[in-house]
């Protein structure tokens, strides 16, 4: 059976056109692996020379190989496992709950003009205490458990998530809201149908900045008073001067870092998949 000259010449182009869109993708996916592989190797390089060039001794830097082995030796053990997880808990919780709190207190800031004026002033005086200085109150209320971890990390994770739910919100394009008005859409419709979709990008970003904030949270608070932990971890090798054992730490919490960080970002790219950011992420 032939194939007609038309439906032949427009099959042809759609099918190099797909060729050279998954090449792309495919090109983008590589590259976003790879380049960070090359950055890490010139990194470690580098830092290995500067080691032997300038003959710093290990007790101030560590040599790569030294940290990489301390980390390699803590890992067999599986003793940084274990603080990483009881870290990773607080962290988690932490998170979680302060960007609940976040979420709902922008909300009622966002919506309600009284409610603004009359507790925002107090939301960024707290913000402006350093949390530094609030943490032996969360360790005196709560104890040196996990709940005071906990308490600090939302503490310090509740603001960005506030900041930016409050900016999605009121950034709402006003033709837009009169549009429902017009349709006698309710203010729930309004709310959930347009400006908590204006408000998710973000949202997303805040979660971003607060993930960050979380392991921050939590190991400022392991400095203060825990048992457990890499917080704690960090304070005994400071103690005792083993500057590789602190490196090894530091490995392991940037590489916690990337973890909690990517799973914020496949839970954008799954729900902003409509938005510009996120389509055009790979271009």
């Amino acid at each position: 059976m032939t194939i007609p000259a038309e439906s032949a010449s427009y099959s042809a182009p759609k099918h190099w056109h797909e060729l050279l869109t998954r090449g792309r993708f495919g090109r983008d996916a590589v590259l976003t692996v790879v380049l960070p592989l090359i950055t890490l190797v010139l990194f470690i390089l580098f830092w290995d020379w500067s080691i032997v060039h300038f003959d710093i001794p290990p007790t101030l830097l560590p040599g790569p190989g030294d940290a990489f082995g301390e980390l390699w030796y803590a890992l067999r053990t599986g003793t940084i496992v274990t603080h990483t997880l009881v870290t990773m808990q607080e962290v988690l919780y932490g998170f979680l709950i302060g960007t609940l709190l976040g979420f709902m207190f922008g909300v009622i800031v966002a919506e309600w003009s009284l409610v603004r004026m009359a507790i925002y002033p107090f939301l960024i005086a707290f913000q402006m205490i350093p949390k530094v200085a609030v943490a032996p109150l969360f360790i005196i209320w709560l104890g040196y458990g996990i709940s005071s971890k906990v308490a600090i990390a939302a503490s310090i994770t509740f603001f960005p998530v506030l900041i930016n739910t409050v900016a999605g919100l009121r950034s709402v394009d006003g033709e837009t809201l009169e549009m429902m008005r017009a349709f006698r859409a309710t203010r729930w419709q309004s709310f959930h149908r347009v400006k908590l979709r204006y408000a998710l990008p973000y949202i997303f970003a805040g979660l971003e900045v607060a993930m960050v904030l979380a392991v921050i949270g939590a190991i400022v608070s392991e400095f203060v008073g825990s048992t457990k932990g890499l917080g704690y971890l960090i304070l005994q090798a400071t103690y005792t001067l083993e500057t590789a054992k602190i490196f090894a730490v530091l490995v392991m919490l940037a590489v916690l870092g990337i973890i909690l960080n990517a799973m914020i970002r496949v839970i954008a790219r799954r729900t902003l998949f409509w938005h510009d950011s996120e389509r055009n992420a790979g271009g």
